[in-house]
């Protein structure tokens, strides 16, 4: 399968410039192999997809009808030669190709974790497929998870089926692109080289959640200076801190029903706003998966900069002393290795459109690095160039401004006051992140203290900015800080065990609170998306055959407000797809259905002509007893003003040509 070589080619490629980010950072013996992969990975696949991106924009530009040809093969061939250039260099120093030394520097360590990781493989193959798998032809997405499957799945097609440059949101075509889409252009890409869609989706999905949660444990052991703790660290990434489960215990131990309703429910649990979404738990990670990718970079550029964070945290002096001279010392501002930090800079600046909310939550983490470390200049120096290339992209892909910074505080607590946002904290993640002050003292270590603070930046963040007009999605950083705390509760927790048998129940009981909402939630999860709660779509219809066939990128269709359907697999671009996707994303829904309704419902022939040539669409969907905005659409208008282009066999579909 070419999809797989391109996989395998850009990780060789991305193996060698990920050195870099990697390093040769030992605590004890360290097996740099779990460092090394992900990173072959994660820069492998950030290089491989903005060049083929590149050059297949500059193919279509050019009149290519299929432009991913070009961009594919260029790309595969100068990886080839690339890596065909570094063996020859390297055979002829040392007779050797590879020449990797201290990869597994702990055998016995090594298989332990290679088993780990190999469990750790296997169940996020099985959660990952049992979301979301094609079978028969039909797409099967389960219910906790196809809404945002919807907008991903069609940003993939358009890029797979279509000709998606310059590349445009098709639930909102016709205009520019401001929600970040090169994760699903890797897939769609991999989708054109051979490999199905789900197959196609899934494995990187999984190479890129697994790849971060390598990281996470490297780093977790790194700074906790426990593999054990390691572990506990993924457990407890997977399994959320809440009141919620404890509240949804008593409230039906009360009313004598709870039983019952643990055997049937299949609603996340939530008494918080918007927490019965999923906000906090794993059903994140099934849903946007671009945002594993996001934080697997930002784990490699954290990894890095936990260098220049130990050198500051070294230095003997104690209290003010030391803080005073971290901030305005000679030593603590001047240059340490400004080739790092640019590559730091680039890659979390590239990483801008494959996830924006990671690439904020890095450098926020970055920020609360750099306060504690020597070397603030290579801090600056990476922040720019991210900045720098993130702006690029943006003037790249879009018109205006990419965001709408506001102060915002509370993020979507009820009670804005202090003690009322305090409350929402202890709701909605129990003790994890108020408890967090009380590890700040219960680590000694300067090191354990800097990298735990700079953790909770990006919650500050959430509870503070906003950048879109959906501030539910500042929900992300927060997760990204929960992510990275946990090692701080799986390192306690591993401190606590070692003590006699009361710090053992301490133990025992900590992790049951720490993970007991998460593992409720993950049984809904597996309700929620078996059989019987699966939303299911035809991939051989006929109708996304002839759209995918006649339609191209200059095309803007008007259809009912659609999710995830037949229309949305062609990839073709929508006048107006499910609002909320366009909405959240920055782009003004209301006019656009203001003018769908008027053109589904008016009696006006002229006023449709002038409506439909005012948005510039140039097909129209009717479906068979459809409303739009609640109002009864009327055909006959359309009809007679359009020619009939389409009409499915069972006739409740037809398409009118403008």
């Amino acid at each position: 399968m070419t999809g797989i070589l391109y996989l395998i080619l850009g990780s060789l490629c991305g193996k060698e410039l990920a050195e870099i980010f990697v390093g040769q950072k030992k605590t004890g013996k360290n097996n740099r192999i779990w460092l090394v992969l992900p990173g072959a990975f994660g820069v492998g696949m950030l290089a491989f997809g903005w060049v083929t991106y590149l050059i297949a924009w500059a193919a279509s530009a050019a009149g290519a009808d299929k432009p991913l040809i070009y961009g594919n093969l260029l790309t595969m061939a100068a990886g080839a030669v690339f890596l065909l250039g570094i063996y020859i260099q390297r055979y002829r120093k040392n007779k050797r190709i590879f020449t990797d030394k201290g990869l597994v520097e702990d055998k016995q360590l090594f298989w332990k974790e290679l088993i780990f990781f190999s469990v750790l493989f296997v169940f996020l193959t099985w959660i990952m497929f049992y979301v979301f798998y094609i079978k028969d032809g039909i797409l099967y997405s389960g219910f906790t998870v196809f809404g945002d499957y919807a907008p991903h799945t069609a940003m993939m097609r358009s890029f797979s089926l279509q000709n998606n440059f310059p590349t445009q949101y098709p639930h909102f075509g016709g205009q520019d692109v401001k929600y970040h889409f090169m994760f699903q252009f890797l897939v769609g890409n991999l989708e054109f080289l051979g490999l199905r869609l789900d197959i196609a989706y899934n494995a990187a999905s999984i190479l890129a959640l697994l790849g971060f949660l390598m990281l996470l444990y490297s780093i977790a052991r790194h700074v906790v200076g426990s593999g054990k703790a390691g572990v506990l660290t993924v457990l407890f990434f997977f399994f959320r801190s809440a009141l919620t489960f404890f509240q949804f215990l008593w409230e039906h131990l009360r009313a004598g029903d709870l039983l019952q309703v643990l055997q049937e429910n299949t609603s996340f649990i939530g008494y918080t706003t918007n927490e019965d979404w999923g906000l906090w738990n794993f059903n994140v990670y099934l849903n946007q998966r671009h945002l594993a990718f996001g934080l697997l970079i930002v784990a490699l550029a954290v990894w890095m900069y936990l260098d220049w964070v130990e050198q500051g945290c070294r230095h003997k002096e104690k209290g003010l002393v030391w803080f005073r001279n971290r901030l305005f010392s000679k030593e603590a501002w001047k240059c340490r290795y400004v080739e790092n930090a640019l590559a730091a800079g680039l890659l979390i600046g590239m990483t801008s459109f494959w996830n924006g909310a990671a690439v904020i939550g890095g450098l926020l983490i970055l920020m609360g690095f750099a306060v504690c470390s020597d070397g603030k200049l290579d801090y600056l120096i990476t922040a720019v160039t991210a900045v720098v290339f993130s702006v690029l992209q943006t003037r790249l892909f879009m018109k205006g401004s990419s965001v709408e910074a506001a102060f915002q505080w509370g993020f979507i607590a009820e009670d804005k006051s202090a003690a009322g946002v305090l409350w929402y904290l202890i709701q909605m993640s129990g003790i994890f992140f108020v408890g967090a002050l009380i590890l700040f003292f219960f680590y000694k270590k300067r090191l354990q203290r800097a990298v735990l603070v700079s953790c909770l930046f990006p919650l500050v963040f959430a509870f503070s900015f906003s950048l879109t007009p959906d501030i539910t999605v500042n929900h992300k950083y927060i997760m990204i800080s929960y992510a990275f705390l946990a090692m701080f509760w799986a390192g306690a927790v591993c401190l606590l065990f070692r003590k006699k048998w009361q710090g053992r129940i301490l133990a025992a009981v900590l992790t049951v609170c720490l993970t007991i909402t998460g593992i409720y939630d993950f049984v809904i999860i597996v309700r929620d998306n078996g059989p019987g709660h699966r939303v299911t779509v035809n991939t051989n219809s006929s109708l996304t055959d002839w759209l995918a066939q006649n339609l191209d990128s200059r095309d803007l269709i008007l259809t009912p407000e659609y999710s995830i359907s037949e229309v949305t697999m062609a990839g073709v671009m929508m006048y107006l797809g499910w609002p909320y996707y366009a909405w959240s994303a920055g782009y003004d829904t209301y006019g656009r259905a203001e003018n769908a309704k008027e053109i589904y419902t008016s009696r006006d022939p002229e006023r449709v002509k002038s409506l439909v040539q005012q948005e510039r669409i140039t097909y129209i969907l009717f479906e068979e007893g459809m409303t739009f905005e609640e109002e009864t659409c009327i055909e006959t208008t359309i009809k007679s003003v359009y020619r009939l282009a389409y009409q499915s066999e069972d006739g409740r579909i037809r398409i009118y040509e403008t």
